[in-house]
């Protein structure tokens, strides 16, 4: 056996080699732009090898897998291997022609697609990965409802075999949807379902038209698809599945029709929790009120992972950064559709920061964000507190973008590093030039501004305003850290001289000059109290058009100059971010008491809340409140200089500048002592409405308010209210807001105003 064995691979060997030939030369024929060298870098034979049928087909497919060749072939003769190839054309351009800008196509997805293809200009061309895009531009298309689009390529080739591509695009008509129906559904009705789809029946024809509400969107209608399966899934319905989805399309594909077929299942419930592992002096309360998940409560498999990122949170915050909760679903196995819940705790290490690192910061100083850290270095690691770092970061107004990460350390499982990554941001200007708003109107400005002077922080403004309603030079300076413990010093001079009558209001001109210092302190880790002295010297000139009434024109002709007045600030801010909050609160009180020792005596007080809160998709719901009031004392009369005015873009918008409230028998602006101003808006960003800019917010809004002239005269009746939509956009030069707002509450005295627009606003 051993001998016919060995004589049956020799035989095999034999006649290996007797098939087998020496490259002696190899011709290549057909190059024109591609070198000799290149194709012989690609052959898997060189000269003095065997060559076999082995050897050509593997020749062959490797110069065909470069894509440089439209066709190639090889024969062997003599010990001489022939090559021919075809070269691919270079291509000279590409165009898609006949779509409708960003319909379903845009000049950036274009452009993505060639460069994903690698159907760029100068590049080798390859008819497959033509074919490749252009069913990627089809599956486009019918994911947008345009089943009759059509695509028409034609070519032209020159001399140099370079090709140009042009793509023609018919995009028709999309689909319509003619009926949309969801069958199976028992435990929640089929409006409240049909309702979770952006798409479906048409709405009334004026609002359809520009909703677009029926036309199909294959993103859209799979979305919806989710928000059913997690509606279900939060109400327990653990065996909840799509049962069927059959859409038809009309012959023609104009037309569809969805029909959705649920399978509920039944409602399941939790029957008791049970935790184990390391709980060791945890009691057991204190867990399910961080799980916030009651038995008897419905089976919610979002309410659970988030009970229990907020368990994992609370170990977190004792230093157990790495701790874990292995979650395990139980049949009660007595009731049916109850389950039981076993939570096992694993703590792991206790952490701690080992060092801090800063980056990014090429102005502002390291100190200046370390001292906004909650969280040291050699401290016990807590969540809680990096967190809240974050936020205070944030709103510091210095950065655009703040990132914290926590570094793993290889060789002490017991600590990490800690790595504060900030991009700087414009934090101050240096003006000369005119501005414009509608509050004051052109103005020409000079000055600095600077919120973190030479990165230490501080705050520092110097500014000159020359316009026909306000003459002002002022100084002012702030250290928000005069100690370590984050007490605040404040200090400023101002010269301010104000034209009523160019501001809408009667007809007397305000001077004032004066100056002031503040003082703050820290009270938790986002609220303080600060106070701020301020002394004056005011003089008033009324004119003969002044319309006051008697004690108006007493306050004329009286020499009363001096105001000296104390004010109190509490602040309280949770807001997450400085430009461009999504989540959180600022409250801000004040009160300012003009002291006796002066000759003005009146008090003013002030409440104003602002709330943001996340809602739908990159979507923010915010609501303000502002409340004043202010009265002389003493039966001293409030300088009529001292009251609130209302109406414009800081206000309740679509009414005119200063516009609401009691006015004079000229019709000018009274002013009044109380003001009530409140707004809701949904706040998006610039892509909701197709703007590439992350700079850029939109919002639709109502504002509501008004302003009382006296105490004893607030009616509920006076109120005024508006709607419309808002833009605003974070400039270089700072932000500028745009508004177009239409009264919803009016009298037929108001003076309204549409369209605004103002440097330096923002929401």
């Amino acid at each position: 056996m051993k001998i016919r064995s060995l004589f049956i691979t020799f035989l095999i060997f034999y006649s290996f080699l007797s098939h087998a030939e020496t490259v002696k030369s190899i011709q290549i024929d057909g190059l024109s732009s591609i070198d000799r060298g290149t194709v012989l870098n690609y052959l898997p034979v060189e000269i003095n090898d065997d060559f076999n049928e082995q050897v050509s087909k593997e020749a062959i497919q490797s110069l065909k897998s470069t894509n440089l060749f439209e066709n190639v072939s090889l024969t062997f003769s003599k010990g001489e291997i022939i090559i021919k190839v075809i070269e691919n054309p270079t291509i000279k351009y590409f165009d898609f022609i006949g779509y409708k800008s960003d319909a379903v196509l845009s000049e950036k997805i274009v452009d993505k697609l060639k460069e994903n293809f690698n159907l760029n200009i100068g590049k080798i061309f390859v008819r497959k990965k033509l074919d490749e895009l252009l069913n990627q531009v089809v599956y486009l298309y019918e994911n947008e409802g345009y089943y009759n689009a059509s695509l028409k390529t034609s070519f032209q080739k020159d001399t140099s075999n370079r090709i140009g591509i042009e793509v023609l695009i018919e995009e028709n008509k999309p689909a319509l949807i003619t009926s949309f129906d969801i069958v199976g559904n028992n435990f929640f009705k089929k409006e409240d379902l049909i309702d979770l789809f952006e798409i479906g029946l048409p709405d009334i024809f004026f609002v359809n038209y520009f909703t677009e509400k029926d036309r199909f969107n294959k993103k859209s209608f799979e979305s919806g698809i989710e928000l059913i399966k997690s509606k279900y899934l939060a109400s327990g319905f653990l065996d909840f599945k799509i049962k069927n989805i059959k859409s038809n399309i009309t012959k023609d594909n104009t037309g569809i029709s969805l029909l959705i077929e649920l399978d509920e299942g039944e409602q399941s419930f939790i029957n008791k929790i049970n935790w184990s592992g390391d709980i060791d002096g945890i009691s057991t309360t204190y867990l399910n009120n961080k799980l916030n998940i009651k038995a008897g409560s419905v089976f919610n498999r979002k309410a659970i992972i988030l009970g229990l990122n907020n368990v994992r949170d609370s170990f977190a915050n004792l230093g157990f950064a790495n701790a874990s909760i292995d979650s395990l679903i139980l049949d009660s196995g007595n009731k049916k559709n109850y389950y039981d819940l076993k939570l096992t705790v694993k703590k792991n290490n206790i952490m701690y920061v080992n060092r801090i690192d800063i980056s990014g910061n090429t102005t502002t100083q390291d100190d200046v964000i370390r001292r906004e850290l909650l969280i040291l270095e050699n401290q016990l690691f807590s969540k809680e507190l990096l967190d809240e770092s974050l936020k205070r970061v944030k709103r510091l107004g210095y950065f655009s973008d703040v990132n914290i990460q926590t570094i793993p350390l290889n060789n002490q499982k017991d600590k990490f590093n800690i790595n504060v990554k900030v991009t700087e941001t414009k934090t101050g200007e240096f003006t000369v030039g005119l501005s414009h708003s509608n509050s004051y109107g052109a103005s020409f400005n000079t000055g600095i501004q600077q919120n973190n002077i030479l990165g230490t922080g501080n705050i520092f403004n110097a500014r000159f305003t020359n316009s026909s309603a306000v003459e002002e030079v002022s100084f002012y300076f702030k250290n928000p850290y005069i100690t370590d413990e984050g007490n605040s010093l404040s200090y400023g001079l101002f010269s301010k001289s104000t034209n009523a009558a160019n501001l809408s209001i009667s007809d007397y001109v305000l001077d004032e000059t004066g100056g002031s210092i503040g003082y703050g302190i820290p009270l938790t880790v986002i609220s303080d109290i600060s106070s701020e002295l301020k002394v004056s010297d005011i003089t008033v000139k009324c004119s003969d058009k002044f319309a006051g009434a008697d004690y108006e024109m007493n306050q004329c002709l009286s020499s009363d100059s001096l105001d000296f007045s104390i004010g109190l600030d509490y602040i309280k801010s949770s807001l997450n971010d400085f430009y461009q909050p999504t989540d959180g609160s600022k409250t801000t009180i004040s009160s300012t008491l003009s002291m006796p020792i002066g000759d003005f005596k009146y008090y003013q007080l002030s409440f104003k809340q602002n709330n943001y809160m996340p809602i739908l998709v990159n979507s923010t719901f915010n609501t303000k409140f502002n409340a004043q009031l202010a009265s002389g004392y003493g039966n001293s009369e409030l300088p009529f200089f001292k009251r609130y005015f209302g109406g414009g873009s800081s206000s309740v918008r679509g009414f005119d500048f200063n516009s609401l409230g009691a006015k004079y028998p000229d019709q000018n602006a009274k002013g009044g002592e109380i003001s009530i101003l409140t707004s809701a808006a949904i706040i998006a960003p610039a892509s909701k409405i197709g703007l590439d800019n992350d700079n850029i917010r939109v919002s639709a809004f109502i504002d509501a308010g008004s302003i009382f002239e006296k105490k004893s005269s607030f009616d509920i009746g006076d109120i005024r209210a508006s709607s419309g939509l808002a833009l605003s956009w974070l400039t270089p030069i700072g932000p500028i807001g745009f508004y177009a707002a239409k009264p919803l509450i009016k009298k037929t005295s108001d003076t309204t105003k549409t369209f605004s627009f103002e440097l330096g606003t923002s929401f």
